[in-house]
């Protein structure tokens, strides 16, 4: 069961009255899954792996709105219900993930012009990156997060210590070396960071070609230190066909 915000972490979270903003990428077609379905909408604890996603999300407070990024030719997003709630906006999403998050980042920039807020305060504005296929994280984790980085001027990501032993591999599959793992962190996600710094980023890194497989590593290469988190191992993300069912036992241990 998650655990309630304490006084003194509410009062933190007054320094962030806007709201936070989640942004969860939801365009992909998930061909490693091996399904019928993109992976985001398989079945999962009596509704989908998304929706279950964003259920979470919206019990986080304050909340300003979540913003998902779909599929051009996505069919099945506007058949559930959850389509419909006032806090949740959609976006055409891209080829990459990148590209996804920068249009809902986009998105957001229309807003606030809209807003006539367009300006520093607005760009200091959180923005949570969330993956579509993480069903089991807390709100208790995204709640510490947030109480540990709503002071900072970047942000950070979730992660958790490797607990593997891990190895370098070439292309004949044979061993190389084996990593120092009290040095390596698992990336998790949400990945928080102010809007402004995130979406320019996110530009920057787009338009100089170089290969983004996080916000984090887009941050990282405009020079910037990332903070890390320490999460939980059961916030795990469904990529494999065999993730789907621990998944869903962990979902059902910790509801």
């Amino acid at each position: 069961m998650d655990t309630p915000l304490t006084s003194e972490s509410h009062h933190r979270q007054k320094k962030s009255e806007q709201g936070l903003w989640f942004v969860v990428p939801a365009a992909g077609i998930g061909q490693r899954m091996g399904a019928a379905l993109p992976k985001q909408y398989l079945p999962f604890a009596n509704t989908t792996i998304l929706e279950t996603t964003l259920r979470t999300l919206l019990s986080i407070k304050p909340l300003a709105g979540i913003v998902v990024a779909i599929h051009p030719k996505d069919a099945h997003w506007s058949t559930l219900a959850i389509s419909q709630h006032p806090d949740i906006h959609t976006v055409v999403g891209g080829d990459e993930r990148a590209d996804s998050v920068l249009s809902a980042l986009d998105f957001l920039s229309s807003l606030f012009i809209k807003k006539n807020s367009e300006d520093e305060e607005s760009s200091k504005q959180w923005v949570l990156v969330h993956d579509a296929a993480r069903p089991c994280v807390s709100s208790t984790s995204i709640y510490h997060m947030v109480n540990a980085l709503v002071d900072d001027e970047v942000g950070g990501i979730l992660g958790v210590r490797s607990s593997d032993t891990l190895k370098r591999v070439n292309d004949n599959n044979t061993i190389e070396t084996t990593l120092d793992r009290s040095a390596i962190w698992q990336a998790q996600t949400p990945q928080m960071f102010r809007y402004g710094l995130l979406r320019n980023a996110l530009s920057q890194a787009l338009a100089s070609k170089q290969v983004i497989t996080d916000e984090a590593s887009a941050v990282e290469l405009a020079g910037y230190a990332v903070n890390i988190i320490a999460g939980r191992h059961d916030n795990i993300k469904i990529t494999q066909a065999d993730d789907l069912p621990i998944a869903e036992a962990i979902y059902n241990i910790i509801q």
